[in-house]
């Protein structure tokens, strides 16, 4: 948690917080995306995290994959924005979030993957056809078809 988000926290408690956010999902030259396990909720989802405060969306994508993968990333482009009910999160510490996430497709630089082992226990790349295997977030079926639609367009 930012030091900002740990200062509202300490003032609205775990009621309801709106956050912006930014994600990323990288996609490989064969067209796999990189997932990663979340492990506050053990679920699947494109890496990714809050933005800071003066923070751009772009700058904080490449900062978070640093952050809890390890690697370097080039944003290729802003893939969309989302919001709703299936956006938002109610954590085991029982603080609730309702995120708002810009979305980029973005493509390794350098580095390999490697888990921070706190924000992101596993990791993997998967093709689209395996993607509903796996336990995911709820935003991720909404926003994959999407990002891999996007990927296609870029490959092609």
């Amino acid at each position: 948690m930012s030091p900002f988000l740990a200062r509202l926290r300490d003032k609205v408690g775990s009621e309801l917080l709106m956050l912006p956010s930014a994600s990323g999902f990288v996609f490989d030259e064969a067209g796999r995306v990189l997932m990663a396990r979340h492990g506050d909720v053990g679920l699947w989802a494109a890496p990714g995290g809050g933005i800071d405060p003066d923070e751009r969306p772009e700058d904080a994508v490449v900062r978070e994959l640093r952050e809890e993968l390890g690697i370097e990333i080039e944003v290729r482009g802003l893939i969309g924005v989302y919001g709703g009910p299936e956006f938002r999160t109610l954590y085991p510490n029982g603080h609730q979030v309702g995120y708002v996430i810009a979305v980029y497709g973005c493509a390794i630089v350098s580095g390999d993957p490697e888990p921070d082992g706190v924000e992101i226990n596993d990791f993997r790349w998967v093709p689209e056809q395996e993607l509903p295997g796996l336990h995911t977030t709820p935003w991720t079926p909404l926003v994959a078809p999407t990002a891999f639609a996007w990927w296609r367009d870029q490959a092609g």
